[in-house]
C-alpha cells in the first residue's frame, strides 16, 4: 500500500534529498533550563528528520504553550507557536488542507491533556495523520510548578503543598482508548531508543502518539528516575519489542506472563517458568496494547516502554479526499452554492 509518506518522498528523487541533523537546527539560541530533558528530545528529532528523506520544506511543527512549545523556534522548518491547548486542532486544519505535509505536534502533559484534552481525543479517534510528541515531565513547568494532569498521586507541588489528590492520566491508555493507530512511549535518557520510536512515528500513516518522559530539573527533578536511570531501570522498566517475549531484570531473569488477562511477574531463574510461558509482544494486537498500558501505574509491575500499538487504517484526510471524489462523481455541479444546499432545501419567496 502506498502511504502519504511514500507520496511525499516521491516528490523529489531520493538521491536529491540529503540532510544532516544540522540542517534542521535553527540559528536561534535554545533556551531551556540546564539539564532539561527537552534538549535530548530536540537533538533526536533533528537526527530522525535528517534520515526520513522528506524535503525540509514539507515539515511543519505546531506547538501550544509550555516549555516544550518553544520547539518550533529551534527547528529549521515551517512552524506555528499556537495558543494553550490548541496545537492539535491547528495541526488538524493544516493537515487537512495540506495532506502532503509531514505535520508534527509538540505539546506538554498540561497543554495536551488539560485544556487541550478534547482536541487530542478527537484527533486520535479520527486518525488524522499527525505526529504528536507529548513531553511528559509530570508538572506545569513554565508557570512554575503547579500540579498537572500527569502529576503522581500524593506528590507535593506549588498548588498542592499537602500532596496531589488527583489520580493522574495514563497518556498511553488515553491514546489507545481514543483510537490512536500508533502509540508509543520512550524517555529522554535513551537516545537510541527515542530515535527508533520517533522514526517509526515519522513513517506511520495515521495518528502517531509518542509519550516522552522528560525530566524537569527545577520543579519535578527525578520524577522518573526509577524507570529511566541506568542504575534502576533494568529492574523497574520493560522494553517492548515486536515478536519478542517480555523479559526484564538486571540479569534478564524475570518476565511477564498472563494469568487470564492479568499480567504477573515470574522468575526465570528457579526453573518453574520458562521463556515459553511469557507474553510475546505483538504491536498489532489492540487488546494486548491495553493490557500493557495498564501496567503503567502498577507498583508490582515494571513500567513498559516501546511501541504499544502500530496498526493501519484509513486516515481522516484520505477519507475526506475519497468523499470529495465521490461527491464530484455524483454531482457534477460542485459550486459552493450547490454544496451548501445539499439534497434537501427549500426557498422562501
Amino acid at each position: 500500500m502506498t502511504t502519504l509518506v511514500d507520496k511525499i518522498i516521491q516528490t523529489k528523487p531520493i538521491s536529491a534529498i540529503e540532510y544532516a541533523p544540522k540542517d534542521f537546527k535553527s540559528p536561534l539560541e535554545v533556551r531551556w533550563c540546564s539539564g532539561c530533558g527537552d534538549y535530548s528530545i530536540l537533538s533526536q528529532v533533528q537526527k530522525v528528520l535528517a534520515g526520513l528523506k522528506i524535503p525540509r520544506e514539507q515539515f511543519a511543527f505546531i506547538s501550544g504553550i509550555g516549555c516544550s512549545s518553544r520547539f518550533p523556534y529551534y527547528m529549521q522548518t515551517y512552524g506555528i507557536h499556537g495558543i494553550h491547548g490548541r496545537a492539535v486542532i491547528i495541526a488538524t486544519g493544516l493537515k487537512i488542507a495540506r495532506p502532503d505535509l509531514s505535520v508534527w505536534v509538540v505539546t506538554g502533559d498540561g497543554d495536551c491533556l488539560s485544556i487541550g484534552g478534547n482536541h487530542f481525543i478527537h484527533a486520535a479517534r479520527r486518525n488524522i495523520g499527525l505526529k504528536v510528541l507529548l513531553f511528559n515531565n509530570g508538572i506545569y513547568s513554565l508557570t512554575k510548578g503547579q500540579v498537572a494532569p500527569t502529576t503522581q498521586f500524593g506528590s507535593p507541588t506549588k498548588s498542592t503543598p499537602y500532596g496531589n489528590i488527583d489520580y493522574p492520566f495514563n497518556p498511553v491508555a488515553l491514546a489507545l482508548g481514543s483510537g490512536s493507530s500508533f502509540v508509543a512511549r520512550t524517555f529522554d535518557r535513551d537516545p537510541k531508543h527515542m530515535q527508533y520510536i520517533l522514526e517509526r512515528a515519522g513513517r506511520h500513516n495515521g495518528f502517531a502518539f509518542v509519550e516522552i518522559y522528560s525530566n524537569c530539573v527545577i520543579y519535578n527533578d527525578g520524577a522518573y528516575d526509577l524507570f529511566t536511570s541506568a542504575e534502576t531501570r533494568k529492574e523497574h522498566s520493560i522494553m517492548l519489542e515486536h515478536g519478542k517475549p517480555l523479559i526484564f531484570g538486571t540479569n534478564n531473569d524475570k518476565g511477564i506472563r498472563l494469568d487470564g488477562f492479568t499480567p504477573t511477574v515470574v522468575s526465570l531463574a528457579d526453573g518453574k517458568w520458562s521463556v515459553n510461558d511469557l507474553i510475546v509482544h505483538n504491536e498489532q494486537d489492540s487488546t494486548l496494547a491495553f493490557i500493557l498500558a495498564n501496567m503503567t501505574y502498577n507498583p508490582e509491575l515494571p513500567r513498559p516502554f516501546g511501541i504499544f500499538q502500530a496498526i493501519q487504517k484509513p486516515t481522516y484526510e484520505e477519507l475526506i479526499a475519497k468523499q470529495i471524489e465521490e461527491a464530484k462523481a455524483k454531482t457534477p455541479d460542485t459550486s459552493i452554492e450547490t454544496l451548501l444546499k445539499g439534497d434537501s432545501y427549500w426557498e422562501i419567496k
